[in-house]
């Protein structure tokens, strides 16, 4: 698996992003444990996982529970960066809800220390922006938090221009990650991905593959990427991911999977080379 860098830490080219495994449609434990096992097993590194990503109103943190079990019975769990999130809430009516409060941002990075069993957080991003709290407040939670060591490394979710620049500020240039939605139907965050390949921050996209039902379509619903992906014989999504990744080496795609065959096929993507005829043709799209 070819690596890339999130602050000082060197990660797999393409993450497993959890949260599949755990909201409405989720599978049986089994195959989720059996899911991230694949991904390791594949050369995976980097999980992305929230404490809202969950179903039910008393099952806060569903998925930070499943991968830490998951982790812990893999021989190479110890060595994979979790990267998790707080800010937002789910009531358990299938809505999201934002809480940027410093209390709960605190208050939901130690509970998330909780389940994921560690003394110090990989990488905490802080989730959504919440239009009632200033953003320099929700920011300066997160920067206490890394100053006290319950994380490692801070990153940002869903953040503008502006954003990304207040955060690094007001982490003293330590913001080393922007998680925003990205996809080859919704490249409106370009603008983000080109100022975070300018400061020397990595960029997650989110839904990398324009969600779990437009993965299942990609091929019919985009033809130019299934026409490169016949020439290649490989699958659509492959050649979705390999696009992000040849857009820029501070791309780290993070496709979320619920099926083993799933995430292995993602990672294969990082060894699809693509021409500068086919980036071209594709970025034209």
């Amino acid at each position: 698996m070819h690596t890339r860098r999130i602050g000082d830490t060197d990660v797999s080219a393409i993450g497993l992003g959890g949260m599949p495994m755990s909201i409405e449609g989720r599978p049986e434990e089994a195959r989720s444990i059996a899911t991230v096992h694949a991904a390791l097993d594949a050369g995976v590194t980097l999980i992305d996982t929230a404490d809202a990503y969950h179903r039910d109103a008393d099952e806060v943190g569903h998925n930070e529970t499943l991968i830490a079990k998951a982790l812990a019975r893999h021989a190479l769990g110890a060595q994979i960066l979790v990267a998790t999130k707080g800010g937002h809430l789910r009531p358990g009516d299938g809505s999201w809800t934002l809480d940027g409060s410093p209390k709960h941002i605190k208050e939901a990075c130690e509970a998330s220390l909780r389940r994921l069993g560690v003394e110090a957080i990989g990488l905490y991003q802080f989730h959504r922006p919440d239009p009632r709290i200033p953003y320099a407040e929700s920011v300066g939670a997160v920067r206490e938090l890394l100053d006290e060591g319950k994380i490692r490394m801070a990153g940002v979710s869903n953040a503008n221009p502006e954003q990304i620049r207040q955060a690094n500020e007001i982490l003293g240039g330590r913001l080393v990650s922007v998680q925003n939605q990205f996809s080859p139907a919704f490249r409106s965050s370009e603008p983000e991905l080109r100022l975070c390949e300018e400061l020397g921050i990595a960029f997650l996209p989110w839904s990398p593959l324009g969600g779990i039902s437009r993965a299942r379509e990609l091929g019919s619903a985009y033809a130019p990427f299934a026409r490169v992906a016949e020439a290649h014989r490989v699958s659509p999504q492959q050649v979705c991911l390999a696009w992000m990744l040849a857009k820029s080496p501070a791309v780290v795609p993070i496709p979320g999977a619920s099926r083993p065959e799933t995430i292995r096929d993602s990672a294969a993507s990082a060894d699809l080379k693509l021409t500068d005829e086919e980036i071209a043709g594709l970025d034209s799209v």
